[in-house]
């Protein structure tokens, strides 16, 4: 009897054993399965995450390579500004860049009223202009980019003219002389107000040269005939009957065509143009008559040498990604090599570390103006 309940309990535990084993396989199965979905589970948050990521570097690349930058103003800057331009486009494919050249004046204009984005500039902006950009809210940042000169041109035909001092300009082109016809008609002036080179040939004078609305124009008639106008009691203005053009190279075709012309275009649009045109060297106040060169030009020995700036909104660079690094690539290394590759006087080191970190703190105003 005692063995029947002990074979029944062996059996009993064997049963017993046989249910547990079949129970763990069960639950480590279950176990298996929890871990293989919970795995998939992450790959996919993983996967989905990664493709959220790739979406939001796309979009945030596509906004900081898309919209436009509007410049205008001087068309002496506007060879600079579009060679940068140009450059700054093809690293940015989705920014497009528009640059003109109407000049300086017709340029503040626009860029004071909220037009465009930044302003060439061949000289610094006037007290009315900046009087009406803060009458309509525009702040602007001012900098400086290269040097360039104003060249004074004739026909290399008129052999008898090679060197002008300030005075003799005065005769030839100031408000006292309208009417001459030649440049003989400027002598008698030229006697009573103590010009260095007349008496001048017998020959027809016929002038090509900047127009009001020139940046161009301005800095010629500051430099050259505002300290003789004030002289004499005279309004500070060139004679206004010569054919005047904002467009240095329809001042160019205009000299050129004639073998007695006389104008004044920048620098580096007489360069360009030596075959067909003659620069005439300037006397400064020792006398010493002085040609047009990068070298004269960079060292100020040049009587006509001056800055050439870009006048940049703020609103523009903090409303506009595109703006801020336009700018940001026009004062670097490689931009800057537009002003050579334009034929213009690049700035010293010194003098471009002070325009960059005028930028990077967006000092406001004009410093030039203020001088």
């Amino acid at each position: 009897m005692q063995m029947k309940w002990r074979k029944l309990a062996v059996l009993l535990a064997a049963l017993a054993l046989l249910a547990a084993g079949c129970g763990g396989g069960e639950a480590a199965d279950d176990e298996a399965s929890a871990e293989d979905s919970a795995s998939a589970e992450d790959t996919a948050a993983e996967e989905d995450t990664a493709e959220a990521t790739e979406e939001d570097t796309e979009a945030a690349g596509s906004e900081e390579s898309s919209g436009e930058v509007v410049v205008s103003g001087s068309s002496t800057v506007e060879p600079i500004t579009g060679l940068v331009g140009e450059a700054f486009a093809g690293e940015n494919p989705g920014v497009t860049v528009s640059v003109d050249g109407p000049g300086t004046g017709d340029g503040f204009e626009l860029f004071c009223s909220g037009e465009t984005d930044i302003s060439d500039a061949s000289r610094p902006i006037s007290e009315e202009e900046v009087a009406a950009c803060e009458e309509a809210g525009i702040e602007f940042v001012e900098l400086e980019v290269a040097f360039d000169g104003i060249a004074v041109l004739t026909s290399p035909d008129n052999a008898e003219v090679t060197c002008l001092d300030f005075t003799d300009m005065y005769a030839l082109v100031g408000p006292e002389s309208q009417g001459f016809t030649n440049w003989s008609d400027a002598n008698e002036l030229a006697a009573e107000i103590g010009a260095g080179n007349a008496p001048y040939p017998e020959v027809p004078l016929n002038i090509t040269a900047p127009g009001e609305e020139s940046g161009t124009y301005d800095t010629f008639v500051e430099l050259v005939l505002e300290g003789v106008a004030e002289e004499r009691g005279q309004e500070p203005v060139t004679r206004p009957d010569y054919q005047a053009s904002p467009n240095d190279n329809v001042i160019i075709e205009g000299i050129t065509g004639s073998a007695s012309s006389f104008g004044w275009v920048g620098f580096s649009f007489a360069e360009a143009n030596l075959e067909t045109v003659k620069a005439i060297e300037v006397a400064g106040e020792d006398g010493a008559c002085v040609a047009p060169t990068t070298d004269t030009i960079a060292d100020g020995s040049y009587p006509l040498s001056r800055l050439l700036y870009i006048y940049v909104s703020t609103t523009s660079a903090e409303e506009k990604p595109e703006v801020a690094s336009f700018v940001d690539y026009y004062l670097s290394e490689e931009g800057l090599t537009a002003v050579a590759d334009a034929g213009y006087v690049d700035l010293p080191e010194e003098q471009v570390a002070e325009t960059q970190a005028r930028w990077e703190a967006r000092e406001t105003g004009s410093a030039a103006a203020e001088a």
